[in-house]
């Protein structure tokens, strides 16, 4: 009997009676990734909670009765009556250049197998904006290599440039190129040994896209050398509602600790057209009220939270950027939808791409007239404004009488010398994808259209005029586009060199 008293006296020991205080619920119903969790008395908006197996969810929903949880991941094993606990945590992902060259998802994880992230510090998903006071205006380029853009619709580090068209027009082209364009800029500028050269660091957001999609983007990226400055975060149309809607505020983040440190980021949303579909899901799923084409009301406040975390900080702050690139996919060119126009009024601009451009051979397929950057030519350089100021003009005129010219059989002299310059500018304006061109070099052709030196080239030759004008800058015309690129402006030294140098050239071309 002794040896059984001092078991239990044993047993008794061991035992603690310290109280332990948990928030503990339980799932009452459990459907298309989103459980409806009774007892959760104590919970914050945004705040991580942990189901069975090592689920995680976070509470969006915080009703009287119970709070509506969307499940992150797999949720098949999850039932009703499961117990639910809360962590005290608000929902962050992973931040620092340890992501740099990975592939996450939408909360951080590695899905490359290249192993864990190195990472110490981490960023709540959801943040305030910077106010009005950190700020300071765009007044610094962000070189997109593409001549159409940073010739007439520029952007600046720190703006929020929209790029908008249908399905199948390049958009996604133009933002790869622009992160391209980064990466060589970083290691022109990491080689010249520049100590106040400033790299720009990429942010790549794919949402809702086929994973033979992302690939295909990640594969454009390491085949250019320019994984090394770029993060990519993948919520594919796979994966659930959830992590669609979450993954552009995580690449936020990202792109939030570069800028914090005084660096420059850019991020690109691709696109938040899916993203939106994604929130108007998991609203319907929670039973929120529905607005026009069955959008939450607060489908605006998404948006306008998100992009307007893109910003220029003043030096006081660090003197850092992060600049938006966010694409929407348009219904048969209608930019008067309900998610296009909420977005068109949050941005600083738009890049408007057409279908019909793009069916004629036209690419980038960017339709002039509907495209518009608000602050972008503050931060174009001297160089650029000077040889480009008036070709956007004209290339406008020239859409305008083609449209005109199919009606009438005789034209004036004046007409037909508008309508074959049109024609020249717009061959001068076409570009493969993956390449783009240097700043330097784009001063070099935009001076050459703008002094008339495509006007004696065959309208069909202008693009392999273009093509060998590039080469030409990059093996004989080196000094000159150092200059340029030095002097950030034409002087009239550069000037009579490009005058000498163009005319060697025209010489080699066979004109």
């Amino acid at each position: 009997m002794s040896e059984i008293a001092e078991l239990i006296q044993k047993e008794i020991n061991k035992l603690s009676t310290s109280a332990v205080k948990a928030n503990v619920g339980q799932i009452t119903t459990i459907a298309d990734g989103v459980a409806k969790v009774d007892g959760l008395s104590k919970v914050m908006f945004n705040e991580m909670v942990e189901f069975p197996g090592g689920a995680y969810g976070i509470a969006l929903n915080l009703e009287e009765d119970e709070v509506g949880c969307v499940i992150l991941g797999d949720y098949s094993a999850l039932k009703e009556g499961d117990e639910v606990r809360t962590t005290g945590k608000l929902l962050s992902v992973p931040v620092g250049k340890g992501l740099l060259g990975r592939v996450v998802d939408a909360i951080g994880q590695p899905i490359d197998g290249k192993g864990p992230i190195e990472s110490e510090e981490f960023y709540p998903i959801e943040k305030i904006a910077p106010g009005i006071i950190p700020r300071q205006s765009v007044s610094q380029p962000l070189q997109t290599g593409i001549l159409a853009i940073d010739s007439m619709i520029p952007v600046g580090r720190g703006q929020r440039e929209l790029i908008i068209g249908d399905r199948s027009t390049g958009k996604t082209t133009i933002a790869i190129d622009t992160i391209i364009n980064q990466a060589s800029i970083n290691k022109q500028g990491e080689a010249s040994g520049d100590p106040d050269f400033r790299p720009v660091y990429s942010i790549y957001v794919a949402v809702g896209q086929k994973n033979a999609n992302v690939a295909r983007t990640i594969k454009a990226l390491e085949d250019a050398g320019a994984l090394q400055y770029t993060i990519v975060v993948s919520a594919p149309a796979a994966d659930n509602p959830a992590n669609q809607y979450l993954a552009p505020f995580g690449g936020a983040s990202m792109g939030e600790w570069f800028m914090h440190n005084g660096m420059d980021a850019l991020v690109v949303y691709d696109d938040l057209s899916k993203q939106a579909v994604a929130y108007r899901q998991i609203s319907l799923i929670l039973k929120r009220p529905s607005g026009r084409e069955a959008y939450p009301g607060d489908v605006f406040y998404l948006h306008s939270r998100l992009l307007e975390r893109s910003a220029r900080l003043n030096q006081d702050n660090g003197g850092g950027s992060l600049t938006a690139l966010p694409i929407i996919e348009t219904q048969m060119g209608d930019v008067s939808g309900y998610i296009p126009t909420n977005v068109i009024s949050i941005t600083d601009g738009q890049i408007f791409l057409e279908t019909d451009l793009f069916n004629q051979g036209i690419r980038p397929a960017i339709s002039v007239g509907l495209s518009v950057s608000r602050v972008g030519s503050a931060a174009q350089i001297k160089a650029i404004k000077k040889v480009a100021g008036s070709v956007k003009l004209q290339l406008a005129q020239f859409r305008e009488l083609a449209a005109f010219s199919q009606f009438e059989s005789d034209l004036d002299e004046k007409t037909k010398a508008t309508l074959d310059r049109g024609a020249r500018i717009v061959e001068v304006f076409k570009q493969p994808a993956y390449s783009p061109i240097p700043v330097e070099i784009q001063v070099g052709i935009m001076w050459a259209v703008q002094n008339n030196h495509f006007d004696s080239i065959e309208t069909d030759r202008v693009t392999a005029a273009v093509d060998s004008l590039r080469d030409f800058f990059n093996t004989r015309g080196t000094e000159i586009a150092e200059n340029i690129l030095k002097e950030q402006a034409i002087t009239d030294e550069i000037e009579g060199n490009l005058q000498k140098a163009i005319e060697e050239w025209k010489r080699g071309f066979g004109n």
